[in-house]
């Protein structure tokens, strides 16, 4: 199979783990270029790129032909821009990774995809249900793939919950909580205008909460039935909320809860996912859902002991690693993606619904 080819538009905060995840799926996947409104940011992005690269190549362990290889890439110039158009214009690009403002993503996805290019696009895929929906249609018209950035769903505590609800092992599911319980203070939404504000970033619920509220949805395993919320903005000077709690009752009458906060003093407390069912409680906890705190079942199996904790420094993980292994097999296999357009709009259509 031909080494898939990789842009990245937007780099800002997020686009370091892209970079990390192109480094470790290669040789699979390269980065031919880098977009972002701000030259420096962009040539960051590639700089971060070639380092990484020429450190694997050092450790390179699988033989002397993927050292060289490797070496040979990180000499090849990978190019940066300022305008995204002029990039897909001249550049060879299979998927372009979108890691713009959320505001933004909708636009950014559709223009790619009408240039013929798979989309990876970051959480939330959009702030509305029309855009979501037109990306889903548009992608699935001209035969790409479109993903979301819902890396969570990787981690190793957070896939074997989900082997557990596929095996039925909670019998039936009373509730589940998602608790996020951050810090966001006053100089994090000095540093960009577009932060807070509804048109291009929504509040905390649809920043900082979508990952674990995708996560709550995807163990319910059934469709929304309805949605109750309150919000407020408390402590931050911001268009939109600092604190929100929603209440989700499921289509199978499983009730789910959102606590979803900036305000936590001094800095970020939880990432929580706790499922109580009729045979089963699992309670997913650490700084990004990566660590099983608690889990108990009326029958034991033999993989319940291993819990597979993984040490993490930061509230982004490393499931973007894996999040793009699995996109470059669906393109690979011409099969979906975990993640794909209609998972995506689910957890961002629950904070949609929430907002209304």
């Amino acid at each position: 199979m031909s080494k898939l080819k990789f842009a990245i538009l937007g780099c800002g905060r997020i686009s370091s783990k892209h970079v990390e995840a192109l480094v470790n799926n290669f040789p699979e996947a390269e980065l031919v270029a880098a977009c972002d409104i701000m030259e420096e940011r962009a040539k960051k992005c590639v700089d971060q790129y070639i380092s990484l690269i020429n450190e694997k190549s050092q450790h390179a362990n699988d033989g002397v032909a993927i050292s060289l290889d490797v070496e040979r890439r990180a000499l090849r110039d990978v190019n940066y821009y300022i305008d995204y158009e002029e990039m897909i214009r001249k550049e060879d690009i299979d998927i372009v990774a979108i890691a713009t403002e959320s505001g933004y993503h909708a636009k950014h996805s559709i223009d790619c995809l009408n240039a013929n290019k798979h989309v990876l696009v970051e959480k939330p895929m959009a702030l509305s249900s029309i855009d979501a929906d037109k990306m889903i249609k548009l992608a699935k018209k001209k035969g790409l793939k479109l993903g979301v950035c819902h890396q969570n769903r990787f981690n190793p505590p957070i896939q074997k919950l989900r082997k557990a609800i596929e095996e039925g092992r909670f019998g039936k599911i009373v509730n589940g909580t998602a608790r996020i319980l951050w810090n966001r203070n006053n100089d994090y939404y000095k540093q960009a205008p577009w932060r807070g504000t509804k048109a291009l970033d929504g509040g905390t619920l649809m920043n900082q909460c979508i990952h674990n509220i995708d996560l709550l949805q995807w163990m319910m395993d059934s469709e929304v039935e309805r949605v109750y919320s309150e919000r407020g903005t408390f402590l931050r000077n911001i268009e939109m909320e600092d604190f929100g709690a929603i209440l989700i009752r499921f289509k199978n009458g499983a009730i789910g809860i959102v606590e979803g906060s900036a305000c936590v003093y001094p800095k970020n407390l939880e990432e929580t996912l706790s499922i109580f069912g009729e045979k089963g409680t699992v309670v997913i906890g650490g700084l990004a859902v990566n660590e099983v705190k608690t889990w108990m079942f009326e029958e034991q199996k033999d993989y319940d002991e291993e819990h597979d904790n993984i040490d993490i420094n930061n509230v982004y993980g490393e499931g973007h690693i894996q999040l793009y292994k699995d996109f470059i097999n669906a393109i690979n296999n011409n099969t979906e993606p975990l993640i794909n357009g209609e998972e995506g709009r689910k957890a961002m259509e629950i904070v949609l619904s929430a907002y209304k």
